[in-house]
């Protein structure tokens, strides 16, 4: 039979063409026999083939009838395998959503990352795998302490009790808020991440408490001291190249241990003494000093006039005695008498005497010395 006689007629895959004893909406037996509309239904497959290599022969033929331009088996298993490398290839699409960084491996190794958001390809598996990591997620980690999902604490023991500089425990509950700023560093160069972050984070708290006395960390050194451990804590952290950025390092809570709080409150109130004992010296002496500085000052002010008229006193006496030096070699005889009659002077000045005149008419007269008045003016002091 050529092919113009099959021409529209329907082909039956399974290697048979007949209709159901010409019956209007038979069906073709896919066993290579017809099954006719009327006697027993049997088993519903009509003449079964007697071997099953006749069943896949007569298969097979019946595909090649079916397919368009008389299409071979081997093709259809190409276009096949195309169809798969397709949709394989489809599956290296992505989309990087705001806010996340796609790490891209290539045979395991870091490839690249993606950091513009949007649509996005790589390699599918196994030749590359993406990791998307969000980076802008504000991440908070908690050392000495526990948070319910109501924000009930629990305390941890050994995380939260340390030692201060002065040999005090104190419990302590930190928050330490961080986030990534670089997705490979932190996917590649630290294993278990989080973890790593407490133990240093964990580090840094005892190296800044251990260097701080309890009353700092109790009253207002929180802030600084929250400081000083996150610089701490980037520090070690770069060193690690582990991509984590620290936002802020907060105390929560910061309590005495409830085994030395009495023996911390004596000390508190020792130290408060010696503090009001400390105030009252500082204002006794606040109250001597200036006096005893002025009483200074004003001794050396009269030092300093003593000196000044002694130096001048000195100066004139010295001019004095250069003059009358100077008059008296001039004449000497003059001076020397001058000098005496002044010394005289000053001498008898306040003398009380009595001057008797041996060449007047006084002879004969009795000198009279008035001894008793001469001593009532002596004790007078006059």
């Amino acid at each position: 039979m050529s092919d113009d006689d099959n021409k529209g007629k329907r082909k039956n895959p399974w290697g048979s063409n007949q209709n159901n004893g010409g019956r209007k909406g038979g069906r073709d037996n896919p066993w290579g026999g017809s099954s006719s509309g009327g006697g027993h239904r049997g088993n519903g497959r009509g003449n079964d083939p007697k071997d099953i290599d006749d069943l896949i022969r007569n298969a097979q033929e019946g595909l090649r009838d079916v397919l368009p331009g008389n299409m071979n088996g081997g093709l259809m298993i190409i276009l096949l395998i195309g169809v798969i490398i397709l949709l394989w290839l489809a599956s290296g699409f992505h989309i990087i959503n705001p806010g996340e960084h796609g790490v891209i491996q290539r045979f395991g190794a870091w490839s690249r990352t993606q950091v513009d958001e949007g649509l996005g390809y790589h390699f599918p598996a196994p030749i590359e795998t993406i990791t998307k990591i969000n980076v802008n997620q504000q991440r908070n980690m908690t050392i000495g302490y526990v948070a319910d999902a109501y924000n009930n604490k629990r305390p941890v023991a050994d995380e939260s009790q340390m030692l201060t500089s002065d040999r005090n425990i104190v419990d302590l509950q930190v928050s330490i808020q961080w986030d990534i700023k670089s997705a490979e560093d932190f996917l590649f160069e630290i294993e278990n991440q989080e973890n790593t972050i407490k133990k240093v984070a964990e580090s840094a708290i005892r190296e800044v408490i251990g260097q701080t006395e309890m009353f700092t960390v109790l009253t207002s050194g929180r802030s600084v001291i929250g400081t000083t451990i996150k610089e701490i804590i980037q520090k070690n952290l770069d060193e690690y190249n582990s991509g984590v950025n620290i936002k802020q390092v907060l105390i929560q809570e910061a309590q005495v241990h409830p085994d030395v709080q009495r023996a911390f409150q004596d000390v508190q109130s020792a130290a408060q003494d010696a503090e009001n004992t400390k105030n009252i010296a500082r204002a006794e002496r606040e109250k001597i000093l200036p006096e005893a500085r002025g009483q200074a000052i004003e001794l050396i002010q009269q030092a300093q006039a003593y000196k000044q008229s002694k130096i001048a006193e000195a100066t004139g006496d010295a001019a004095r005695f250069s003059a009358i030096y100077k008059a008296y070699q001039t004449g000497k005889d003059v001076t020397k008498e001058r000098i005496y009659i002044e010394t005289m002077e000053e001498v008898l000045r306040n003398a009380e005497k009595i001057i008797l005149d041996n060449n007047g008419n006084g002879q004969g007269v009795v000198p009279y010395l008035p001894l008793e008045q001469l001593g009532n003016k002596k004790k007078q002091g006059l």
